[in-house]
């Protein structure tokens, strides 16, 4: 009897060995494989990420977020903002169709000289990212920004206030633009710190977290 008693604890010694021994060699690709009801892993949405916060973010994979849309000047300057990041091949960027629904501007000056004069006064104060309407019956107001709600537009005329911007307002303006979003994959805690720092500077903008749209 206590032969067999020894051999039954050899034989379960030799069993546990081999279940170690391979699990330490099995692939990953074969574990996910053997993953028990994979039909029951849930995908978040891109707000169900966002909510767990930029730490935990950080350690999902596959995970990319999306900021913007800006026009071709705000997206030099939102590059510009980010390089210090040095992101390389993690950030790309991607074409989109935006349509706004308010900007922010200076009413119509009497001609067009008068409203470049105004503009490069403008530049000169760090105001960027406008522009002379050359047509329509806003021909000669300077833009200074378009937005996609009014509480953005809002936003931006309070921060050119500072500047000390006199005559600027917030008006209606339904323009379908072709903007950018700057993609990034895998975002760290500096990247997620550095958009929040950015965010009062692109009042238009939003930062949007989820899974990494797959090449078509």
């Amino acid at each position: 009897m206590r032969t067999l008693l020894v051999l039954l604890l050899l034989a379960n010694l030799t069993l546990l060995g081999y279940t170690l021994l391979d699990r330490r060699t099995v692939g990953e690709g074969a574990r996910l494989q053997e993953q028990v009801r994979p039909d029951k892993i849930k995908l978040l949405s891109p707000g169900e990420v966002a909510k767990l916060g930029p730490a935990k973010v950080a350690s999902l994979p596959d995970v990319c977020v999306e900021w913007g849309p800006f026009t071709d000047a705000e997206r030099a300057r939102a590059l510009a903002d980010l390089e210090p990041l040095a992101l390389g091949k993690l950030l790309t960027q991607r074409r989109v169709e935006s349509t706004t629904a308010f900007w922010v501007y200076v009413p119509p000056l009497p001609n067009k000289a008068a409203a470049e004069t105004r503009a490069a006064v403008l530049r000169a104060a760090g105001v960027k990212d406008l522009f002379v309407v050359d047509s329509g019956p806003q021909r000669h107001a300077i833009s200074l920004g378009l937005f996609r709600t009014e509480e953005a537009a809002a936003a931006h005329l309070a921060e050119l206030a500072t500047r000390n911007v006199a005559n600027a307002r917030v008006g209606p303006r339904q323009q379908a633009v072709v903007a950018t979003l700057l993609v990034i994959r895998d975002p760290r805690d500096p990247v997620m710190n550095r958009l929040r720092e950015l965010a009062p500077s692109y009042p238009g903008a939003e930062a949007k977290v989820g899974s990494c749209e797959k090449p078509g």
